[in-house]
């Protein structure tokens, strides 16, 4: 008798198995849809603090940077001030990096000259970065159709060279002075048309590693408990997909801001990009062949201060990549 009471209390009430392991179920999806993108963004942190490669790119990229924005921090010389009885001059304590062949001093030109150049590459890495997300994230979360549309429009456009674009599409644009009322000459239009050139013949490749990315996300627990409990796709977007698929990009893009840089001075060297009287790196490097055998400095500053540039970024971008792929060590 005492052994059948013992065994009923200790039996569950019915139904109590079911909404016992109901709530654990519950509690399991809700814990996984939180998902994993804020630990992964925070080691990603704490490993680029300790990264001395981190820190010695950010500060060349800051100086840089402040260069572009404020010149006159650096150099009390005015940008277009001209001695032609001091041209050609080497390296003095006067002027330190010598000057041109219009008697102008090469240190002022190059510091005013990052300007330019640091802007044509941020604009273009920008565009390149939203649009190439935008359609690779929709290639990979969608499917279908739609990525098979937007793959084959990005492999046509992959299989056009930048440089060849560039040269065919500013070569175009030389002599026309406006397109649908918009003026596309002066400082700020031909920067612009460099800057199209970048975006629409560079996505392709962001979109080909953020549609990668996404694809290898959609499938994480994370996001099937999150559509399960019925997130909208926007939420699952905003919140699991996008945070997680991101890392490549950034790293990429970090990347591509140094290329464009060059990019950008090898179409002004050719003529065909920026021109005078703006000043970039670029212009400043084409302005440099001529003298380049009695005065190499007037080629050799601009070129040094372009190289050191593009070294940062790629310095930075490959101390991203180590924070955000310890594998990649």
């Amino acid at each position: 008798m005492t052994d059948k009471t013992t065994a009923q209390d200790a039996a569950p009430e019915p139904g109590q198995d079911e909404a016992g392991a109901t709530t654990t179920r519950t509690a399991v999806i809700a814990e996984a849809a939180e998902g994993p993108s804020r630990s992964l963004t925070a080691d990603a942190f704490v490993s680029l603090r300790r990264n001395p490669l981190f820190w010695i790119s950010s500060l060349l990229i800051l100086m840089f940077l402040l260069m572009a924005i404020w010149p006159s921090l650096f150099t009390t010389y005015d940008l277009r001030f001209n001695d032609l009885s001091k041209a050609r001059q080497s390296p003095s304590g006067e002027h330190w990096f010598g000057t041109d062949v219009q008697g102008q001093d090469i240190y002022t030109r190059v510091v005013y000259g990052a300007r330019a150049s640091i802007l044509v590459g941020v604009l273009a890495t920008f565009g390149v970065l939203v649009l190439g997300s935008f359609l690779g994230l929709l290639a990979g979360y969608v499917g279908g159709l739609v990525d098979t549309l937007i793959s084959r429009l990005g492999d046509i456009f992959f299989a056009i060279p930048l440089l060849l674009s560039g040269i065919i599409f500013l070569s175009s644009l030389r002599d026309t002075e406006e397109i649908w009322g918009i003026p596309i000459q002066g400082y700020f239009g031909v920067v612009i048309q460099v800057v199209l050139v970048f975006v629409l013949f560079g996505w392709p490749s962001l979109m080909r590693l953020m549609r990668s990315s996404v694809i290898q996300v959609k499938p994480n627990d994370y996001v099937q408990a999150a559509r399960a409990l019925g997130a909208s796709p926007m939420r699952i977007i905003r919140r699991h997909v996008l945070p997680n698929a991101m890392a490549p990009a950034i790293v990429v893009t970090t990347i591509n801001l140094g290329s464009y840089i060059a990019a950008e001075a090898t179409l002004s060297f050719l003529g065909i990009g920026l021109r005078p009287p703006t000043v970039s790196w670029g212009v400043m490097i084409n302005d440099g062949l001529t003298p380049l055998r009695a005065s190499p400095h007037i080629l050799f500053f601009p070129a040094l201060f372009l190289s050191i540039t593009v070294l940062a970024f790629i310095m930075l971008g490959d101390a991203v990549r180590d924070a955000f792929d310890p594998k990649s060590r």
